[in-house]
């Protein structure tokens, strides 16, 4: 999702103090909530690795551990390396959001430009895989999460783009399912108010879908024939991005990053310093950095907890 961050001046210096100094004794009490936790490393603090972008999202990391992310209102998909490198990969890259490594190295991309899905290789060419369902355009498929088989689920939102050459909204809010083979498509959830952030657990047995315009994330049961089943509220909030954990623990993003147990406790809240926090991946060489891509910069923060695939 890309959002415009606006800041207003204060006028009134003391009413500034007090924000401020509020601000730090929340931020306080988010370190020693940070320090129970066990899953930041000890020490360890949010760091900013890249900046000047206009907004940062869809970090995937590779299966050496270097992260792509888009820059996607400047039509780029960037890399950032294991050697801390920052390089572009793909420009233009068809407006870019959620991006996906498959088992085979291939990238694959919710290219929002023509509501379509990609997959591109090392190289950077890339397929157009789906463009459309039943005959009418995707509303923009946003984000992606790819099972240990190869089958595909993605959101596809609405929101409305201003380098839309196109109709009005053809399709109902949904989650899609792609067969491992790409012969099958089919609507899997199509009862949200605004699906966005998905992912799902290595195992293959467990999808979370970030309802965003809900303020709701929930947790279904996977069938082997991509059925979504046993739909649950997993936490009272939504998420633009969304990651997981070797502990099974969910990354939620919008106003920093949120984390929760496998039960929907609360467990962590990760302050970032920026007005949106678009979406997280795990990478780097031993899977142990969590990326933040976070309006107009890449951020990163060593963890004790280690990433469970590409996101």
């Amino acid at each position: 999702m890309f959002r415009n961050c606006r800041t207003t001046r204060r006028v009134y210096v003391p009413l500034q103090v007090a924000r401020v100094l509020a601000i730090l004794l929340l931020s306080a009490s988010i370190s020693a909530l940070a320090a129970d936790s066990g899953i930041v490393a000890p020490g360890a603090t949010v760091e900013k690795l890249a900046d000047g972008f206009k907004f940062t999202e869809g970090p995937a990391a590779d299966a050496a551990g270097n992260v792509y992310f888009t820059d996607q209102p400047n039509d780029r998909i960037l890399k950032w390396s294991t050697d801390g490198k920052l390089s572009t990969f793909l420009e233009p890259c068809g407006r870019s959001n959620g991006l996906f490594f498959d088992g085979q190295g291939q990238l694959w991309a919710c290219a929002d430009e023509k509501n379509e899905l990609w997959r591109i290789d090392p190289q950077g060419k890339h397929t157009v895989v789906v463009k459309d369902y039943e005959g009418k355009l995707f509303n923009g498929p946003n984000d992606l999460w790819i099972r240990p088989d190869g089958g595909i689920y993605f959101s596809d939102p609405f929101y409305k783009r201003a380098y839309w050459n196109r109709g009005p909204k053809e399709q109902d809010v949904a989650v899609y399912f792609l067969s491992p083979d790409r012969k099958r498509l089919v609507r899997v959830a199509d009862d949200l108010t605004q699906p966005n952030g998905v992912i799902g657990t290595p195992d293959g047995q467990r999808l979370y879908v970030a309802d965003i315009g809900a303020s709701k994330t929930y947790a279904y049961s996977i069938q082997p024939d991509g059925a979504l089943t046993e739909k649950k509220l997993f936490c009272e909030m939504g998420s633009d991005g969304m990651t997981i954990d070797d502990r099974g623990n969910v990354y939620l993003t919008g106003k920093g990053v949120t984390v929760f147990d496998p039960a929907g406790k609360q467990i962590e809240q990760i302050p970032v310093p920026e007005c949106w926090t678009a979406n997280v991946c795990f990478g780097g060489a031993d899977q142990r950095t969590l990326f933040i891509t976070a309006s107009r910069s890449l951020y990163g923060l060593r963890m004790q907890v280690r990433g469970a695939g590409s996101q």
